[in-house]
């Protein structure tokens, strides 16, 4: 391992590129949220590579497609990290993707950089988590949907690890505030519109307040499309979501989509003048109707962490890179980041949005602070999310809606 680390900083001393590993899938039931991941990080190395790249070298992407299979997903990042020699990586959407390739980046000492929400209470020296941990999404939306819409949950959610853990921890915020929780249904990871029977006869059995929904993929559209054939109102009785982007939006029909509601760190219509230019160079880039959603956006300001903590070390080796990157801050779109020294992931900043007609996301209660990660929520009550004091400047707290 000694050499390769010296091959690693003799390939910048030589004038070569800084190498690094992309796993993103372009295929498969998560094809269309891990799409926009992929173009985000290309994104983000032609803007540092436009700017001279890091240190006078040029980014350059190894990209393999995984295909949303875990298994495919370890064997490629074994490929990157033995064959193709690079110790930096981009990737993974779900859960079970990331649960298979760490041991494998653990084993090479690598570094992975993880631009997905999940369900918390992991830690890996060798991981970067940037995307929300449950106390900067979970919490929020949990307290939105007890304000305004009430206390009595059905859950829904694909058969993984992901859906199983969160519904878990929304259970635990439900129960702890006097909530009821009416059921809990899975579907497979690939759902069709059958699959979801079942859900659409409880949902009209319990006549619950809200749905708290962790489908991922293909099955969301198919979800959305079936609620709203059941005839269901949304403005009385939402589907919340934590996994329901824009990428999943895209498709399925804004009937389908409109008054449903989501809680993430960024949304495509956030205002601020980093997620403008941000939105605009990525539509710019890969078309007007391309979605933005918050992974996606993740992806992207990962990137600009880790250029900036190799041009810090003067060396792609995770053991001189890890220090550095909780010495940086970055203005990502959704605002001003920071990776957390003690457990690796990401102070990030949590709104919740709901689906007005055109099926775009518009944000009805953006607290304007930043959110110190918690991801083995020690913290659970509704009104204490860990909070570093550091507010918005445009964002004054606010219920819009």
């Amino acid at each position: 391992m000694v050499e390769f680390q010296n091959t690693m900083d003799e390939a910048a001393r030589t004038g070569r590129a800084w190498r690094v590993g992309v796993l993103f899938s372009q295929t498969g039931v998560t094809a269309a949220v891990e799409r926009t991941q992929l173009q985000a990080t290309l994104l983000a190395i032609e803007e540092i590579n436009a700017a001279g790249g890091v240190l006078d070298l040029p980014l350059e992407p190894v990209l393999y497609d995984p295909q949303s299979n875990p298994k495919l997903f370890r064997t490629l990042a074994e490929r990157l990290l033995v064959t193709d020699r690079v110790r930096l990586v981009f990737g993974c959407y779900m859960s079970s993707s990331r649960k298979a390739v760490l041991p494998v980046i653990e084993a090479n000492r690598g570094l992975l950089f993880y631009p997905t929400l999940y369900e918390g209470f992991e830690y890996s020296r060798h991981c970067i988590y940037t995307g929300a941990a449950p106390n900067q999404n979970s919490l929020q939306l949990a307290r939105f949907l007890f304000e305004h819409y009430g206390s009595r949950f059905l859950l829904v959610g694909s058969n993984y690890v992901y859906p199983y853990e969160s519904n878990r921890v929304m259970s635990d915020l439900v129960r702890q505030n006097r909530g009821k929780i009416l059921n809990e249904i899975y579907v497979p990871l690939a759902a069709r519109p059958a699959d979801f029977g079942r859900a659409i006869q409880e949902i009209k059995k319990h006549e619950p307040d809200v749905i708290f929904s962790t489908v991922v993929g293909k099955g969301t559209a198919a979800f959305y499309e079936a609620y709203r054939a059941a005839g269901f109102d949304p403005a009385r009785r939402p589907i919340a979501s934590l996994t329901t982007g824009e990428a999943e939006v895209a498709e399925m029909s804004s009937e389908a989509a409109e008054g449903h509601i989501t809680a993430a760190p960024f949304f495509e219509t956030l205002g601020t003048a980093a997620a403008r230019r941000f939105v605009t160079a990525y539509k710019d880039r890969y078309g007007g109707d391309a979605p933005v959603p918050a992974s996606a956006e993740a992806a992207y300001f990962q990137v600009h962490l880790a250029a900036a903590a190799i041009a810090r070390a003067g060396s792609a080796d995770p053991e001189r890179v890890l220090p550095e990157l909780s010495e940086i801050e970055f203005t990502a779109p959704q605002g001003r980041v920071r990776i957390d020294r003690e457990n690796n992931h990401t102070y990030l900043w949590p709104r919740v949005a709901r689906l007005d007609a055109r099926g775009h996301f518009q944000i009805v209660w953006n607290p304007g602070l930043r959110v110190r990660p918690d991801p083995y929520c020690v913290v659970q009550t509704l009104d204490d999310w860990s909070s570093d004091g550091i507010a918005s400047a445009t964002a004054a707290a606010s219920h819009a809606g």
